[in-house]
């Protein structure tokens, strides 16, 4: 496509992204690569624009505001072990695409008896369908190494 100015552009280009993340196919670390070519093929310039997911509504960044059943002591203790080993961030977002997502929402409930699994952790990430992505999960073959990983993790 063609714009007459970056602010169009990137208009164009926001409202894009929205869209795209409204309809859950951009996960968070998601990016948009811009290629800029002159006229007769020359590249210019290479942008690359995150975007990331955004918070669930009422909470803040670092705010730490976790569902009761997620903020024991030993919610806290496999925090601490996810995020040590980048599968979350210091605000308990993933950083993980969306079935191995659902696959460390699983194991953690799981482990801390959870049975509203799928309510709880779409409502901390603002996800939707967690239990079509676990199910998605449990189809691809790289996901029994993950969970292999978060067994060891969590031993």
């Amino acid at each position: 496509m063609n714009f007459d100015n970056d602010e169009e552009s990137l208009g164009f280009i926001n409202r894009l992204l929205e869209r795209l993340h409204q309809a859950d196919f951009i996960n968070h670390g998601s990016k948009i690569e811009l290629v800029y070519v002159a006229s007769g093929g020359q590249h210019v310039e290479t942008q690359i624009i995150a975007y990331p997911h955004p918070l669930p509504k009422g909470r803040e960044k670092g705010s730490g505001n976790l569902p009761e059943v997620l903020a024991t002591n030993e919610a806290m203790a496999l925090w601490k072990k996810v995020e040590k080993a980048g599968y979350v961030d210091a605000d308990y977002q993933p950083q993980l695409s969306r079935t191995q997502s659902a696959l460390l929402a699983d194991a953690m409930a799981e482990r801390l008896g959870i049975r509203e699994k799928w309510k709880v952790f779409e409502a901390l990430w603002n996800r939707k369908n967690m239990r079509g992505d676990y199910t998605r999960a449990m189809n691809q073959l790289q996901s029994l190494e993950f969970q292999d990983e978060l067994k060891r993790l969590f031993a």
